[in-house]
């Protein structure tokens, strides 16, 4: 399935603790562009499932949940949000629950596609510099613009301790990488990125070279 975005969309994918997330909103920042975090959505319905007690591996439950769930996606200052059941649930988000039920719920074929119709709202109507880890292979595989955030485990291990993370980053790759729906891959067109020994502002230095070597008009500051 391709997209129908008719703005500018940036997709950075890359594994839990890579850095994408500061990366693709410093970078929004730099661009004036909106930022979406696509992982937050996914934790969000993490949290809601957990909230109902349903559990993260029953598919059927949370398939139920997800399609009759009043689910609305809006932007606060510049970056997504999302809201469940008229509450927005960023507080919870990162959560040691959610944290460790995140991508046995996100691997759910209905969950995924329910949420990459609302991240496709976001590219028709704005430009986005997007996060997740099927943005450029499924929820925008036409845009120019892709890029992978890694990093070795070992660095990204020490950044979720020192986020005061408990999670077993092993774990969540494996689950990433095998679900069959949208699985964790590196798009073939996408420039892969180590961030294991630059800063944020480093990795957004050589993003914003690649994107003008990509044709990206880029606005002076």
């Amino acid at each position: 399935m391709t997209s129908s975005a008719v703005h500018r969309i940036i997709a950075i994918d890359g594994p839990a603790a890579s850095g994408k997330s500061s990366v693709a909103r410093e970078l929004a920042r730099r661009l004036d562009f909106i930022y979406v975090n696509s992982g937050a959505m996914y934790r969000a319905i993490t949290w809601l499932v957990l909230e109902r007690g349903i559990a993260a591996d029953d598919i059927s439950a949370i398939e139920k949940l997800v399609e009759t769930a009043s689910i609305a996606c809006d932007l606060q200052e510049g970056e997504s949000r999302i809201l469940i059941e008229r509450t927005d649930p960023a507080r919870f988000l990162r959560q040691d629950r959610v944290n460790g039920n995140v991508s046995l719920v996100s691997s759910v074929p209905r969950v995924r596609e329910i949420l990459v119709a609302h991240l496709r709202k976001y590219g028709a109507e704005y430009d986005v510099v997007m996060e997740g880890r099927d943005i450029g292979s499924v929820v925008f595989p036409d845009t120019t613009f892709k890029f992978y955030i890694d990093a070795s485990p070992n660095v990204r291990l020490r950044r979720r301790v020192a986020q005061g993370h408990r999670d077993e980053i092993a774990a969540r790759d494996r689950v990433d990488l095998s679900r069959k729906a949208s699985p964790l891959i590196i798009a073939e067109d996408a420039n892969v990125i180590d961030t294991s020994n630059l800063t944020i502002d480093a990795v957004v230095d050589e993003i914003i070279t690649l994107l003008k070597m990509k044709g990206l008009e880029i606005r002076s500051d």
